[in-house]
């Protein structure tokens, strides 16, 4: 008898659509980012892709706890004198709403070539539309 092990050939993956509104940033990228690696699931191989395509919308009307709307600050360096760019998160939520659960759920997804391919499987908009129907996403609620 042998122990089985997931490989990208033998999984098939499926597309969930998750509704951000009123959901905290953290519990939300938990949730995608187990969901992308495909933790979720019995037969998890750490380094195999058994992960699923999570479809995210309404993410302009996604929340922090606390203060954080006005502490938090994301930053961005280019390597260069003077190349340092800080943003708030209120200002982050007014430009690129999307920005806001990427970096999230990019920084709960291991770093190398496995991880860039997972997160590639994450597809989030602003809107209530996407343009994925034809996949036919299955609606999940997140346990927040």
């Amino acid at each position: 008898m042998s122990t089985f092990m997931a490989n990208a050939a033998t999984v098939k993956p499926k597309w969930y659509v998750i509704d951000a509104t009123d959901v905290p940033v953290g519990r939300l990228a938990v949730q995608v980012a187990n969901l992308v690696r495909g933790k979720h699931k019995p037969d998890y191989t750490f380094h195999a892709d058994t992960g699923d395509f999570v479809i995210v919308v309404n993410v302009e009307k996604i929340k922090f706890t606390g203060n954080k709307w006005e502490q938090k600050e994301y930053q961005t360096f280019s390597h260069y004198a003077g190349g340092q760019k800080i943003i708030p998160a209120k200002e982050m939520l007014a430009r690129k709403p999307e920005e806001i659960l990427r970096l999230a759920v990019k920084r709960m997804i291991p770093k190398g070539p496995l991880g860039y391919k997972q997160l590639g499987k994450v597809k989030i908009y602003a809107g209530p539309k996407h343009d994925h129907q034809a996949q036919q996403p299955i609606e999940y609620k997140p346990a927040i």
